[in-house]
């Protein structure tokens, strides 16, 4: 497997478009959401952030 610089600022990059998303679509939903989250016990904030890498690397596996 042979990953150079740009591919991580590429990954990089995604991510950053993809955060941009929800703001962008829906902005009053996403703040809404943001009020959530900050309401949530840092435990469960832990377990949301856990499941979504565990997502993200499988879907990177299989995609890889």
């Amino acid at each position: 497997m042979n990953m150079d610089w740009q591919d991580l600022a590429t990954a990089a990059c995604l991510v950053l478009v993809l955060e941009g998303v929800m703001p962008f679509i829906a902005p009053a939903r996403w703040k809404e959401t943001l009020r959530l989250v900050i309401t949530l016990d840092d435990r469960s904030v832990r377990m949301v952030g856990f499941g979504s890498m565990l997502v993200g690397v499988l879907l990177l596996y299989w995609v890889r």
